[in-house]
């Protein structure tokens, strides 16, 4: 696969990082960038060479900034930094958010802000491009100083401390080095604390859940375009003119997701039929969630490509800036907002099975959506699981960023929580990307057991077969969980 070229000379798109994060595309520094990492780092020498005090060079970090240091101990400050930060706990986060964080250090010190050495930034490149994945705990950071903890996780790696996954084993990092072709280096003054310091990961997480949450809200308005004409109910509600007198950019557009659906439908529907809520008000409920998505592009794009460093250099002045780029409050009150956008659509997954499975409401579709009910249970368990889901998905959807207490000597007393957003965003996603599998089931179900295939409309024809190709009819009971894993692996190929 080609090099992704562009790291540093234009902006990284959201699908820039999906790509390196999950089809391991290559990447390469563009010249402009190695010039101005090397500018970057000549002014932080002429500054130290001048006898300036530097934060985090030849000061303590945080709220040891008051003890000054040596010039022996500023170089053990930064392999020290990387060992009272090893205290992470939890289940390793996914490789993929591991991948992108690194990809989006890498994006940071290409601004030539964070005055790191070209050679650093270069060893980062090669881990990236050469498979070696760090180990990385989910717990130990308040994304306020940045994601000091997981990022230091990434770091220690460079160094040759801690695990790594290479080739599908997990390995002491010095071994996965050398499995690689790599060699362990040391860390010059600043780069320690540089590696460590920024939104890196919650930042990283965001982008793929971007991606997740755009794919399974497709999905979900397909399985609902096909529960639509399972329950024979009019489409009329769907129309482009009722959207534009209401006007909401994310509304017309789920409208039109879903009259892309029906294009060719041949179902008939009594026109004075007002069906429910979650068959008739997709539009309206399910487009503000588009919209929330498409605004956030921008915004993530920003912080995807922004110097979150500190302290920040200037490499065309020299001037250094003490502040505080690294705190996640973006990113932050993005993911918490995202998290009720996922419970809203976990609803109404869970409104339409309801609908789908109970034969009081499915217009003459058999109970639980099996041909003999009775000694066949068929979508009952489905049910109760995507209940279940739902449940942890509100669970989920607190806000996370307004539980900040002060930590590290009151240095760090208002902290983001952004990562804490983040690894509850990325629980919701999944529950929510196996509730919508479940939802896509039911409706394939209940349109082939209405025996009218052949008027499906076209786009509702090819989500039938989609899902069918990874899960066949269900005559009679039988275990789901694997055709449900399968197809919630799929979700993104849907639409």
């Amino acid at each position: 696969m080609k090099a992704l070229n562009s790291v540093g000379s234009a902006p990284l798109t959201l699908e820039h990082v999906e790509r390196v994060a999950r089809g391991n595309a290559p990447v390469a520094l563009a010249p402009e960038a190695q010039a101005r990492i090397a500018q970057g780092r000549a002014a932080l020498e002429r500054a130290l060479a001048a006898g300036r005090k530097v934060y985090g060079v030849n000061t303590g970090v945080g709220g040891n900034i008051k003890f000054d240091l040596a010039p022996d101990e500023a170089d053990l400050l930064q392999h020290n930094i990387m060992r009272h930060l090893s205290c992470a706990t939890g289940q390793p986060l996914p490789d993929d958010v591991v991948r992108a964080a690194t990809l989006l250090r890498i994006v940071t010190f290409a601004t030539g802000c964070s005055a790191v050495r070209p050679e650093l930034v270069e060893a980062l490149v090669k881990l990236l491009n050469a498979g070696v994945t760090p180990v990385v705990p989910r717990y130990g950071s308040v994304g306020a100083s940045g994601d000091l903890m997981p990022s230091a996780y990434i770091a220690r790696v460079l160094i040759g401390m801690g695990e790594a996954k290479y080739k599908g084993k997990t390995l002491p990092a010095s071994e996965a080095l050398r499995a690689a072709g790599l060699t362990p280096m040391r860390f010059a003054q600043k780069e320690g604390l540089a590696l460590i310091n920024g939104t890196t990961f919650m930042t990283a997480a965001a982008a793929l859940i971007w991606r997740d949450a755009t794919s399974v809200l497709r999905a979900l308005l397909s399985a609902l375009a096909l529960a639509v004409e399972a329950l024979e109910v009019p489409t009329e509600p769907y129309a482009a003119w009722v959207q534009a007198v209401k006007g909401h950019p994310g509304q017309i557009a789920v409208a039109e997701f879903m009259r892309g659906r029906f294009e060719g439908s041949r179902h008939s529907a009594d026109p004075a039929l007002q069906s429910c809520y979650s068959l008739r008000c997709g539009p309206q409920g399910l487009g503000p969630v588009w919209e929330a998505l498409e605004d956030a592009r921008p915004m993530l794009e920003r912080e995807i490509n922004s110097a979150n460093d500190n302290p920040l250099i200037d490499p065309e002045t020299g001037t250094i800036y003490r502040a505080g780029n690294f705190y996640g409050g973006h990113i932050s009150r993005l993911l918490d907002t995202w998290k009720i956008d996922f419970a809203i659509m976990a609803n109404w997954g869970h409104s339409l099975m309801a609908v789908l499975v109970d034969d009081r409401f499915n217009r003459g579709l058999p109970a639980n959506l099996v041909p003999e009910p009775g000694v066949n249970s068929g979508l009952k368990g489905m049910q109760l699981s995507v209940t279940s889901l739902t449940c942890a998905i509100r669970q989920l959807a607190g806000p996370s960023s307004i539980h900040s207490l002060p930590t590290e000597t009151y240095n760090q007393d208002v902290v983001s929580l952004g990562m804490h957003s983040a690894v509850t965003a990325l629980d919701s996603m999944e529950c929510l990307r196996n509730e919508t599998a479940m939802i896509l089931l039911a409706s394939a179900q209940a349109v082939e057991l209405r025996g009218k295939l052949d008027l499906l409309g076209a786009g509702n024809r090819q989500t039938y077969e989609q899902v069918r190709a990874l899960s066949p009819f269900l005559d009679r009971d039988r275990p789901l969980e694997h055709e449900v894993a399968a197809l919630a692996a799929a979700l993104s190929a849907l639409n």
